[in-house]
């Protein structure tokens, strides 16, 4: 019987403890922000397959694509499971890394798909190389699966290591599809550049994203796949028909003016991005005896690691007594004595007590 593994990273879908560490987002949007007076005379009825138009249409704009290349999905999941799906069912061999947000490696998993791990480590700074993902390519590929910037480092695959990836991939698996996981890839720091979308390397590039990280509206479950291959956008609509007919139109619509107001809203938390960042980064230098970090380029996450005079299962249980909620390592498939920390969750003030009680859990695993 097919069924999908359990990892841990279920508990981050508890009730927030004192100090939440382990979520991967900003602060959440409230219903207020968005709501409007014609949102009153909606009508309850079903949505369309591909996704409302406006809302295509919105994304379309922001990848330099056609709505009709845009297909809105129940979260960025979903868009991740279909592509499992249809391109991997029954041993179809997937090429991606290690570490990985579990879910995604859990779909893979859930179609019995031939999966190929490409390993990143800490003390390499999650650096992915063309060489490594080539090594892993045969002409059995289907699909190649990247997220960048990564979760839970939040660092980058840089574009000319994605051209070398896709020039890779011609060569040895011309039908196989390159899927770039995009999440994160407006959660930009301050005034740092926005990367290009990865969507325009190439007609076998696939990208997906949602408005759950870097918008603070998880809650809406709207995200999106981007492809310029129409017999594939064909497939996809075809399977979100099967699987859950449409998104919410009331979803949709709230989407829409996350987008109408985007400017708006990112203008609000990259800064805040930035400041959590900063705090994050004076906090791993004054406790530099006890712990080490990746700093990220994008994302309101990061990797820290204890050093190994540490006792990790002591660390864990301070901080779980103290409060402190964090995304271990393992959950990912990285090393136990890593960490994912989320800096973006918490305001300032809220991040910097959080931080306080993390090092009163180091000093308790010394």
């Amino acid at each position: 019987m097919a069924t999908f593994p359990r990892n841990d990273i279920v508990s981050l879908t508890d009730e927030h403890p004192r100090h939440d560490l382990g979520e991967s987002y900003g602060p959440d949007l409230r219903l207020s922000d968005l709501l409007t007076p014609e949102l009153g005379d909606l009508e309850l009825g079903y949505g369309t397959a591909a996704g409302d138009l406006r809302l295509r249409t919105a994304i379309a704009d922001r990848h330099g694509v056609r709505p009709d290349q845009v297909v809105v999905t129940v979260g960025g999941m979903h868009a991740i499971f279909l592509l499992a799906y249809l391109l991997a069912d029954h041993g179809g061999q997937v090429v991606t890394t290690a570490p990985l947000f579990p879910l995604t490696r859990n779909a893979y998993e859930s179609v019995a798909a031939d999966v190929r791990v490409v390993p990143l480590t800490f003390d390499d700074g999650y650096q992915l190389t063309a060489d490594a993902v080539r090594e892993q390519l045969t002409a059995d590929t289907k699909l190649v699966s990247l997220t960048t910037p990564q979760n839970p480092s939040g660092v980058a695959v840089p574009s000319q290591t994605l051209q070398e990836i896709v020039a890779a991939m011609a060569e040895v698996c011309p039908d196989a599809y390159l899927m770039v996981d995009e999440t994160y890839r407006t959660a930009t720091y301050g005034d740092d550049p926005v990367a290009e979308t990865a969507v325009g390397l190439g007609p076998k590039v696939v990208t997906v994203a949602s408005l759950s990280k870097c918008h603070g509206a998880a809650g809406l479950r709207i995200g999106w796949i981007v492809s310029t291959d129409a017999d594939l956008v064909g497939q996809l609509v075809t399977a979100k028909f099967n699987t859950v007919v449409s998104a919410s139109p009331v979803t949709e619509a709230l989407a829409l003016r996350v987008f109408e107001r985007e400017d708006e809203i990112l203008a609000v938390r990259r800064p805040l991005l930035e400041e959590g960042l900063a705090i994050t980064e004076e906090w791993v230098r004054a406790n530099g005896d006890a712990v080490e970090w990746i700093r990220p380029d994008a994302g309101a996450l990061c990797v820290v690691r204890l050093k190994p005079h540490l006792d990790l299962e002591r660390f864990r249980r301070a901080a779980a007594d103290l409060g402190v909620r964090l995304a271990d390592g393992d959950w990912f498939g990285d090393e136990p004595r890593v960490f994912r920390l989320g800096f973006g969750f918490p305001p300032p003030v809220e991040l910097k007590a959080a931080l306080d009680a993390l090092r009163q859990a180091v000093d308790a695993a010394h």
